[in-house]
């Protein structure tokens, strides 16, 4: 795996009051939500690089008020036919 370096204030972990572990850990969610949302990687990749579940990822990204599918409105609307032929 790549790893970077990057350079972050000290009044960070000041301000989070917490540890550079906490700090790494969500400097990590950082980036794996905005590579999600750009579309340089799967749920399943960013939960990974997060050290989460898919579903737990799932779950983080809906308590940010992220959307985790981007459907036009005829991916809608095929998924709402099929739902309504199973329903019927």
């Amino acid at each position: 795996m790549l790893a970077l370096t990057i350079e972050l204030p000290d009044f960070l972990l000041l301000q989070m009051g917490s540890s550079t572990d906490k700090l790494r850990e969500e400097v990590k969610k950082m980036v794996a939500v905005n590579m999600f949302k750009e579309g340089y990687m799967t749920t399943g990749q960013a939960a990974e690089l997060c050290g989460m579940a898919r579903v737990e990822f799932l779950y983080y990204l809906s308590r940010q008020n992220i959307p985790v599918v981007d459907w036009d409105k005829e991916d809608i609307e095929k998924e709402l036919s099929i739902v309504d032929r199973i329903g019927k």
